[in-house]
């Protein structure tokens, strides 16, 4: 028996299928893909070229991306700092079931914070985090402005927005770095098969 956080004498049970048996039946490597960025970077989009992709070699992906998952689980939290924190929390759980289940989870969220990153890489074990920054400049972000954010944001009728006046602190030691500067304007196809190679390469496509 034992007490985590709040919750008082819980037993962990285990169970004879592991995640080595999910992952011969997939015959894939359960892994997360974390997917981080300014807002307009391009995170969902990339997200949705990548499982296509991932469909399309016979492998399961499924996407937490961050507004659908505040259409639900996460309804109930704020943009302040604390709550994002908790909501970053809450998805780097779940993406953890998912990796654990077999499945290569692919998260898109801002998650601007290093702190909260690293305690989701925390969560997995090594090799299971795959780090992917999104590395858009803001103005290029700010021009695209897909959801007129960034537009309320400087009129001050968003507060705490990520990149106006909340800091977004890029990855310190990430696995992929997907750039987009100047003229070099990569599709969101290209940018999701660098990805792709990735995962070839470490070997997460097979069992």
């Amino acid at each position: 028996m034992s007490n985590v956080g709040n919750s008082t004498n819980i037993m962990w049970h285990d169970c004879p299928i592991q995640k080595q048996d999910r992952q011969q039946l997939l015959q894939q490597q359960g892994c997360v893909i974390w997917l981080t960025g300014l807002s307009g970077s391009g995170k969902s989009t990339i997200a949705c070229a990548l499982s296509q992709s991932l469909h399309s070699k016979g492998k399961l992906s499924y996407i937490l991306d961050g507004d659908n998952i505040r259409h639900g689980l996460n309804q109930d939290l704020s943009f302040r700092a604390e709550d994002r924190s908790e909501n970053i929390r809450r998805i780097g759980e779940v993406a953890k079931l998912f990796a654990d289940a077999g499945v290569i989870c692919i998260t898109s969220l801002i998650s601007p914070y290093q702190k909260d990153r690293d305690a989701c890489r925390a969560l997995l074990s090594k090799g299971d985090f795959i780090e992917v920054f999104i590395d858009v400049p803001l103005h290029v972000c700010e021009a695209r402005d897909p959801k007129g954010l960034y537009k309320l944001a400087r009129a001050g009728k968003i507060k705490g927005f990520t990149g106006i006046d909340d800091p977004y602190e890029p990855p310190c030691s990430c696995e992929i770095v997907l750039q987009q500067k100047g003229s070099d304007c990569k599709s969101p196809s290209d940018m999701a098969e660098e990805v792709i190679s990735y995962l070839e390469e470490n070997g997460y496509l097979r069992a």
